[in-house]
């Protein structure tokens, strides 16, 4: 299969919205919700909510703030990758403990999502290639993750697992108890 990838931007915001509101979440039906917001949300637990995740990342998204690319097979999203300033992720820089806190030539990647009919056909590999690619040329030093500490569902392991960092080239900089950090030089 032939895969292309391309950078968000306001003029695939329909494409990445539809993206979200296509994927089964039969593992966690809550995950609908998120739209990939996550990690920018520092909100009240009662202020999650599927339409207002929905709006603030529309608006994102138009304001360039939300960044990331999409994976196309045939003219159909079935992938995206989150991959952005690492200070740009304000739960990020919350609540995670964050070697260099305020370097400001970090890209953090924090979530892979493919469709399921199309796992296992390389598409975290070319989002990975791109990221690479695009953040080398921004004259950015490093890629960073999040991956989980364990082996666990598809579902759960969004971030990527760590065999897949360390397979291309990140280096493991701290060993949590939930999480790992890893890390590659550009």
């Amino acid at each position: 299969m032939s895969f292309e990838i391309k950078k968000l931007t306001s003029d695939l915001k329909e494409d990445y919205l539809s993206f979200f509101e296509s994927v089964e979440f039969s593992e966690h039906p809550h995950w609908a919700d998120c739209y990939c917001y996550s990690f920018h949300f520092t909100g009240r637990t009662e202020e999650w909510q599927r339409d207002r995740n929905r709006s603030c990342v529309s608006d994102m998204i138009d304001k360039g703030s939300m960044k990331g690319y999409l994976a196309y097979h045939k003219g159909r999203v079935v992938g995206w990758c989150n991959a952005n300033n690492r200070l740009n992720y304000q739960l990020l820089t919350q609540t995670y403990e964050l070697k260099d806190p305020d370097h400001t030539k970090i890209c953090s990647i924090v979530c892979f999502l493919v469709h399921q009919d199309f796992r296992r056909q390389g598409i975290m590999q070319l989002l990975l290639e791109k990221i690479v690619n695009d953040y080398s040329s921004l004259q950015y030093d490093y890629l960073e993750a999040y991956p989980r500490s364990e082996e666990t569902s598809t579902e759960k392991l969004y971030r990527g697992p760590l065999d897949f960092y360390t397979r291309n080239g990140f280096e493991l900089i701290r060993e949590g108890e939930n999480l790992h950090t890893v890390r590659r030089k550009l």
